[in-house]
């Protein structure tokens, strides 16, 4: 019997928590959405260098190093920070062991170039031996301001889905109280740019003084949802 009563008991004291716990208040669930498109003001460009002969009989080569202080004198020519200019791969390891196995080996390097300015990119290709440059293309590229802007279009998709909850609420005259989640879901996209000439277009193919190929840039989209829990009475 005093088994028996205990176990009412405990029975009695976990229904009594359960019901403590049970959330009753009404909610209304909503998610809104804010986006925006914006031009790069950042970008990444790869610049590959390739030693070759200025003759047809593999003598009279134009080294690496030659074409590298064409390219790093443009580049601080122009105003852009050293740090911007990095180098990105070599081919081999070690082509001067590659240079005396094979005399006809032609060593290539790889550069990373921070711009802001198309204009300097085309002023410093100009200054360097255009038979050098085996190839440019756009890695990628960002925005300045891109974290601001996403902290902006953040709160602009909680506001949008307050009104959102605030008409519906409305709509069956209750009101919108207290938020009681919030849930971000990130929807940003970095597009590829778009070329009207191939991407990697090769230089020894163009006149030293033709024009660069232009280039189109899709902008950087930025999306974002936001979706929350309102109380509502």
């Amino acid at each position: 019997m005093k088994r028996l009563f205990i176990f009412a008991l405990l029975s009695t004291i976990t229904l009594s928590s359960i019901a403590q716990t049970v959330d009753l208040r009404r909610k209304i669930e909503v998610s809104g959405s804010a986006e925006t498109e914006i031009t790069p003001d950042i970008i990444y460009i790869a610049i590959s260098l390739k030693e070759y002969f200025k003759d047809n009989n593999n003598k009279n080569k134009v080294e690496i190093d030659e074409l590298e202080r064409q390219l790093q004198s443009a580049v601080l020519k122009a105003g852009i920070p050293q740090a911007n200019f990095t180098i990105n791969n070599i081919s081999s390891y070690n082509y001067t062991l590659e240079k005396k196995k094979n005399p006809g080996f032609l060593a290539r390097k790889q550069y990373r170039l921070k711009v802001t300015d198309l204009t300097k990119f085309n002023q410093i290709l100009a200054a360097v031996d255009p038979r050098g440059i085996e190839y440019t293309n756009i890695e990628s590229y960002d925005h300045s301001k891109i974290e601001s802007l996403k902290k902006e279009l953040k709160i602009k998709a909680l506001q949008a889905a307050k009104e959102k909850a605030d008409y519906l609420a409305a709509a069956v005259n209750d009101k919108v109280y207290d938020a009681l989640e919030i849930q971000e879901i990130n929807n940003e996209v970095y597009p590829q740019p778009i070329y009207r000439a191939n991407a990697m277009y090769k230089t020894e193919s163009m006149a030293a003084d033709a024009p660069m190929p232009e280039i189109d840039f899709k902008k950087i989209k930025l999306s974002y949802q936001m979706r929350a829990i309102f109380e509502i009475r």
